[in-house]
């Protein structure tokens, strides 16, 4: 079974700005990006029993400011976080069509595509951490460079005992070409514990044909546990030495779907760092996704995910 050796946990990559639809042509600011969202529900469910840190990059300004002051409030490990005086944070605008949504990004000024270039501000923010999380988000926003700077750190770490968890969370507008898409995803795979991909992502850049060749991809690689998201569909995993599929419970009241794999990650990883096996896990991570997509927005309602550790841990 999968260890993860301290409850200590850091997520790295990108927060932005949220300008989400609540109704009569209105939005409300929040702040949320896929890891940054994780790290949040992970917080909220975990409270004393854990520490959940966040490594990115920021600006000088007052919203950026005002974020890391949120973090600090809500319980997370804000000394990972840097800023950046010439650059600030991205803002993405959720547009719905009924429950399903769509984005539009400002991002190209984003301070976070330099969270990697302080070495040193790197590894120390690395250097205690049980379990580490990215996504393929983190690594797309990033330079080549930048990209090996992260990758040896995340080897370091490991070295060290640290876990490794990785969402691919394939956004191709992120990247030049499939090609470099594909490397550096194939090259994280290799620093990778813990795989929490998306089928229908996984099928469009590998031509996957089902969630166990996605699976059999990923362990081919070196990964040890390997999480198949599919919407509303069956959950296929491999971990702890067994594989299956368990099937996702029927949802009702979805208002947002915003969030939900970032939302699943966070039950999932919180039940492994306390010690859940990966098919208790997924049901945690079901359950943090559904009531994820039954708000506006990426993240729950601060009270109601503290509620939900209750239930899911």
């Amino acid at each position: 079974m999968l260890t993860i050796p301290k409850r200590t946990m850091v997520a790295i990559g990108e927060a932005m700005l949220e300008m989400a639809p609540v109704g009569d042509g209105l939005y409300r600011k929040a702040y949320a990006g896929d890891t940054f969202n994780t790290a949040w529900h992970m917080a909220q469910l975990l409270g004393p029993s854990a520490q959940v840190g966040y490594v990115t990059r920021v600006g000088q300004d007052r919203l950026s400011d005002a974020f890391v002051q949120e973090l600090a409030a809500d319980g997370l490990e804000v000394a990972g976080i840097s800023r950046d005086p010439e650059r600030s944070m991205g803002l993405y605008l959720i547009a719905l069509d009924g429950v399903e949504r769509s984005f539009h990004y400002w991002r190209s000024h984003s301070a976070a595509k330099r969270l990697a270039d302080d070495v040193g501000a790197l590894d120390r923010a690395l250097a205690a951490a049980g379990l580490i999380h990215l996504s393929g988000i983190t690594l797309a926003i990033l330079s080549p460079e930048a990209r090996r700077t992260l990758f040896d750190g995340l080897a370091r770490a490991r070295l060290a005992g640290a876990v490794i968890s990785f969402d691919p969370n394939i956004r191709p507008r992120l990247w030049p070409d499939v090609d470099e898409c594909r490397d550096t995803v194939a090259a994280m795979l290799a620093l990778t514990d813990i795989a929490l991909p998306s089928f229908d992502d996984e099928a469009s850049l590998w031509g996957d044909r089902s969630p166990e060749a996605t699976i059999a991809r990923c362990v081919a690689a070196g990964v040890r546990d390997v999480v198949v998201k599919d919407g509303a569909g069956v959950v296929a995993f491999q971990g702890d030495g067994k594989s299956g599929r368990v099937a996702t419970p029927p949802v009702t009241g979805i208002v947002d779907t915003t969030g939900a794999g970032d939302a699943f990650n966070a039950g999932y990883l919180a039940a492994r760092l306390m010690g859940q096996s990966a098919s208790q896990a997924i049901v945690a991570g079901q359950r943090m996704a559904a009531e994820v997509i039954r708000c506006f927005g990426a993240r729950a309602p601060r009270s109601r995910a503290r509620e939900m550790a209750g239930l899911i841990l």
